[in-house]
């Protein structure tokens, strides 16, 4: 009895794990809309443009639930989604560096809005980050969401 409650209780530990790790997405497509219910008969919400970062919190079927940038929960199809990830910027003029270091000489700034291609997530705070100009950098990760 003991033996199986611990295993039930790995085995939930093990569940929660799994459904807590982020899973980011963008809108692959020219646009995708997001609606209140998991159907193409419920309320449309908005309209969300290529490239734009969603979290996939839940799956239906062919749809997901997701969050965006401002934390509001929607329903799409997943077919209009791709693994390429995107970050937005979130904060008035982020500062994009040559390097993960604050003292890092200054690559570019990126209003708040602007999407940029991410690269690479460094685990040190900062994200790595491409601009559509092709600029590459390091930004904080305090400063973009969709990481």
């Amino acid at each position: 009895m003991t033996l199986s409650r611990s295993f039930a209780s790995v085995l939930l530990m093990l569940a929660c794990g799994a459904a807590s790790a982020l899973d980011f997405r963008s809108v692959g497509v020219p646009s995708v809309v997001l609606y209140d219910t998991p159907s193409a008969k419920g309320s449309k919400r908005y309209v969300a443009p290529r490239g734009m970062p969603l979290e996939i919190v839940a799956r239906y079927g062919d749809w997901v639930k997701v969050r965006d940038a401002e934390g509001e929960l929607s329903w799409t199809e997943a077919k209009g989604l791709v693994a390429r990830r995107n970050v937005v910027v979130k904060t008035a003029q982020a500062k994009v560096r040559a390097s993960p270091d604050d003292n890092a000489a200054l690559v570019m700034t990126a209003d708040k809005g602007v999407l940029l291609e991410l690269i690479d997530t460094l685990g040190t705070g900062w994200t790595q980050v491409r601009h559509r100009d092709g600029i590459v950098g390091f930004v904080r990760n305090t400063d973009v969401w969709g990481n």
